[in-house]
């Protein structure tokens, strides 16, 4: 039997489902072809050794449908925070990233349903606890199966709206669930990218008017598990935006900054285009997913504003992922720390800065 729990610190779970065997009965899984299919998890692992893309919806319910505050919140149409933001660019730096990346990647797997993919929740819970400290609150979002997805929040001077910045932990090999998925672009880079945006933040005195939430989803390549959970449980929070970064250190040639214009929203990629300008040196190419292709899905299909900005003009350009080739030393950390720009520049415009 699964059991809820609903403590909540503001717009902070702090707990949600307790059982941990999420494949005991079969899931809905939608194919984007219009119709849906429940399936055991032997099918679903049959789906990402073909590279067939599918979204697991059991447990999306009605949000789907649902409007959300965000949509009538006040955001920003222009860059007008440089002042602010160039002082934090100049303290990114690639050593928390590749300190962090190199653990990550060295566990066998970070599988969502294994004990790899707990061991590895619980390492970076702890990561983000140090790094964050007094400055702000870190919990674990517990789901049906044993990685638990990690948020840490930095309250704003208002208690009113919040302003997210998500990555998703897990790597999974698309062969066989068991095996080495170092997940070295897919998902570690944008995990250590939003971490570092984290890290400056904490350590400027920026004041910012909305809070902050940075997210750690569990369960991303299950077919969106862990963004759909929390998703689902801030109904009934005012999120103002959501950032999503997945997959962030594998440039092509030339280098640019793809745009994701499906499962996303004119005006917040509109804004992702001019902080790519503003604190960038790199161009930015509009491209589609087809499907949903990562967690910014789960905040779009409930009415949040949601962007995902990409490592390249090319989805399926780095074929390293979901495999063990998909290893720390193909990572370009200069690369990398260009989304750690942008991500710094996307939270202070869009939080807001007190004076």
């Amino acid at each position: 039997m699964v059991k809820l729990l609903s403590l909540v610190w503001g717009a902070l779970v702090v707990g949600h489902v307790v059982s941990k065997d999420i494949y005991a009965d079969k899931r809905r899984i939608s194919l984007g072809t219009g119709s849906d299919v429940w399936m055991d998890e032997a099918e679903i692992h049959a789906l990402v050794r073909n590279n067939q893309r599918f979204r697991d919806i059991t447990d999306m319910g009605p949000q789907v449908e649902r409007s959300r505050a965000s949509n009538m919140s006040v955001f920003p149409t222009k860059v007008t925070q440089q002042a602010v933001v160039n002082p934090l660019l100049r303290q990114v730096s690639d050593t928390v990233p590749q300190n962090v990346l190199r653990n990550l990647t060295s566990f066998h797997n970070r599988y969502y349903n294994g004990d790899f993919g707990r061991q590895s929740s619980e390492y970076l819970f702890q990561t983000v606890s140090t790094i964050l400290g007094k400055h702000g609150q870190v919990t674990r979002f517990a789901h049906k199966f044993p990685q638990s997805s990690v948020i840490a929040r930095i309250e704003g001077t208002s208690q009113g709206s919040v302003v997210v910045v998500s990555a998703h932990q897990d790597s999974i090999n698309q062969m066989d669930h068991t095996a080495r998925a170092p997940g070295a672009d897919d998902d570690g880079s944008g995990s250590v990218a939003i971490l570092e945006a984290m890290r400056v933040l904490v350590q400027s005195n920026v004041r910012l008017h909305n809070s902050v939430e940075f997210h750690w989803y569990a369960g991303e390549e299950g077919g969106l598990l862990g963004s759909t959970d929390v998703v689902r449980a801030y109904a009934n929070t005012s999120v103002v935006a959501d950032l999503h970064l997945d997959m962030v250190g594998f440039p092509a040639s030339p280098p640019a900054v793809g745009i994701v214009t499906d499962y996303t929203d004119s005006s917040t990629s509109n804004l992702v285009r001019q902080l790519v300008r503003a604190y960038t040196d790199l161009p930015t190419a509009d491209f589609t997913c087809g499907y949903a292709c990562s967690d910014h899905a789960s905040w779009h299909d409930a009415g949040v504003r949601s962007a995902l900005p990409f490592e390249s003009q090319f989805l399926d350009y780095n074929n390293n992922i979901h495999s063990p080739n998909d290893a720390f030393s193909t990572v370009d950390f200069a690369h990398l720390l260009k989304f750690v720009n942008i991500a710094l520049g996307f939270i202070v415009e869009v939080a807001g800065v007190e004076a």
